[in-house]
């Protein structure tokens, strides 16, 4: 099973080459038919090594140059996401991956930098209420959910029955039996869940938010750990979503998410449907027999979601 985090920057770095070498299909890049690319044949398509290759793949090569960088993207038919993926974890593996001590020069980890802070700011609250009836919420950017207007929280049929501080989006897709029958295109909005957190924990694998929600899934859910070994940093994501709600029915939603200026790591999703159809009907049932939110505090440093606990 794929850990939840890494020992160091040319481990992951060297992770996310061999899980996309060993997606990359021979016949895609003109050589014979086979179940995955070996190192020799990626090596010799990227214009090097093969023992310099194998270092880099076992993290123990942390300074890759641009050119062999760019050289490896073209080989492995990388996107315009997965190559600039690759530029951001060879930065990281560039890195010291250790501090000393003042006594005594004994190496120890860094301390990971602290996650972004999940205060959100009043004014914000005030947006959301105002974005009524469209369904609205304020997410954490490991999913955790932080703040909603009342169809924000409906929409997600069952999450109002966890605790606030359990209330997290891809714990949701991933573990609460509502979800898979919420989506009739489950499959795909997971894999674009996981490709979303795989890119955030490839050039932050040792932030707490991250590892311990990442560390949950991959023990609980082996649809996650599946998805989570492929190394998938891109995932396709609709503009419009339907829900098979059970207390309102089908409905297709226009979904934008959009990073919150002076909060880092704080998103706002919100949903809307054409008014005069069905869809905007349904959504305005679903907002008018959703519960008005209880004042609920911010999930701060002293509020955190149970997984980030310690025992």
């Amino acid at each position: 099973m794929a850990s939840a985090q890494s020992s160091g920057g040319g481990t992951e770095l060297g992770q996310f080459l061999r899980a996309r070498r060993t997606q990359t299909r021979p016949d895609q890049v003109g050589l014979t038919v086979g179940p995955g690319l070996r190192r020799e044949e990626l090596a010799t398509l990227a214009g090097m090594s093969i023992d310099y290759y194998v270092r880099m793949e076992r993290g123990k090569e942390t300074r890759p140059s641009p050119a062999v960088l760019d050289a490896l993207a073209r080989a492995l038919r990388l996107d315009d996401a997965e190559h600039q993926h690759l530029r951001e974890l060879a930065a990281r593996a560039a890195l010291p991956h250790s501090r000393l001590r003042s006594s005594g020069g004994t190496p120890i980890a860094p301390e990971p930098p602290p996650p972004p802070s999940r205060t959100v700011r009043p004014h914000l609250k005030l947006v959301l209420e105002a974005l009524r009836p469209s369904p609205a919420y304020i997410i954490s950017r490991s999913m955790d959910l932080l703040a909603w207007n009342p169809g924000g929280l409906a929409l997600y049929a069952g999450l109002a029955d966890w605790p606030a501080t359990q209330r997290n989006l891809a714990r949701y897709f991933f573990l609460h039996p509502t979800a898979r029958t919420l989506f009739p295109d489950w499959d795909e909005l997971v894999r674009g869940c996981v490709a979303r957190l795989r890119s955030l924990a490839g050039t932050a694998p040792d932030a707490p938010d991250l590892t311990h929600l990442v560390g949950e899934l991959l023990l609980k859910s082996p649809d996650f750990a599946k998805l989570w070994e492929r190394y998938d940093v891109v995932g396709r994501k609709r503009i419009q979503k339907t829900f098979h709600h059970p207390q309102v029915g089908i409905l297709t939603l226009s979904g934008q998410s959009m990073n919150l200026e002076g909060t880092p790591g704080q998103r706002l999703g919100v949903y809307t449907a054409e008014p005069g159809t069905p869809d905007h009907d349904a959504m305005l049932l679903l907002d008018a027999i959703a519960p008005e939110p209880a004042r609920h505090r911010d999930m701060t440093s002293e509020q955190q979601p149970h997984s980030q606990r310690r025992p």
